[in-house]
């Protein structure tokens, strides 16, 4: 049976991670953008990510952000992995010299077909997942979903076992349909099981998992 990874991001109170990870998370982000409003200081993260056990991955989330900002987090979360949603190129996704994600912002709409999947995944090859989110102000959070029927998900290069992360609107009540459509390595969720802006609803995490869970069964 094929087993959808999750991550849960934007957590910034420690209940809220340790129900993640009851509930059977198996990565946590943490925002590292000041100015998103999920926002967390490079301490701060350091301070909940030693709440995770073994086997649960810390992930930074990254903006345009300096070379000494991701060493501040590196040092706070010495095994995160890295995941960039700005405007990074290439070359500054490696320059940390740490296994990283590449966001992928797809417009939203009919737009969505005009964006070249496959180049930008071989852009980014050495990445370890492209996350797949829609590009909405502000870098991602917005609750928007891309249109999952703009892309042919049956390509070898994104075909089931490839190293996508779903994001971008998904919720408890959409990520079955999004896992049937896509076949994602993984999912990401933040806003959907939020009751505000950086703060978890432990019904809300319960009810995404055991949905994505429920698809992989099916």
């Amino acid at each position: 049976m094929k087993r959808t990874r999750i991550k849960i991001c934007g957590l910034t109170r420690e209940a809220d991670v340790q129900h993640a990870v009851q509930a059977g998370a198996d990565a946590i982000g943490f925002v590292l953008y000041p100015n998103s409003p999920r926002a967390v200081t490079a301490a701060r993260a350091g301070e909940l990510a030693r709440l995770l056990p073994p086997f649960v991955t810390p992930v930074l989330l990254f903006v345009n952000a300096s070379a000494a900002e991701i060493a501040a987090g590196l040092q706070a979360v010495p095994n995160a992995l890295l995941q960039f949603h700005g405007d990074e190129t290439p070359e500054q996704c490696r320059a940390a010299g740490r296994p990283f994600i590449r966001a992928a912002r797809v417009p939203v709409g009919a737009d969505a077909q005009g964006f070249d999947l496959l180049e930008y995944a071989q852009d980014y090859a050495d990445a370890q997942a492209i996350l797949l989110d829609a590009h909405v102000q502000g870098y991602g959070g917005g609750g928007v979903a891309f249109d999952w029927t703009a892309f042919n998900w049956s390509h070898p290069r994104l075909s089931a076992g490839s190293r996508l992360v779903l994001s971008g609107g998904l919720t408890p009540a959409n990520v079955a349909e999004g896992i049937r459509l896509v076949r994602p390595w993984a999912v990401d969720v933040s806003s959907g099981v939020e009751t505000a802006k950086g703060i978890k609803s432990a019904e809300l995490m319960d009810r995404f998992i055991a949905a994505v869970r429920e698809a992989d069964l099916g």
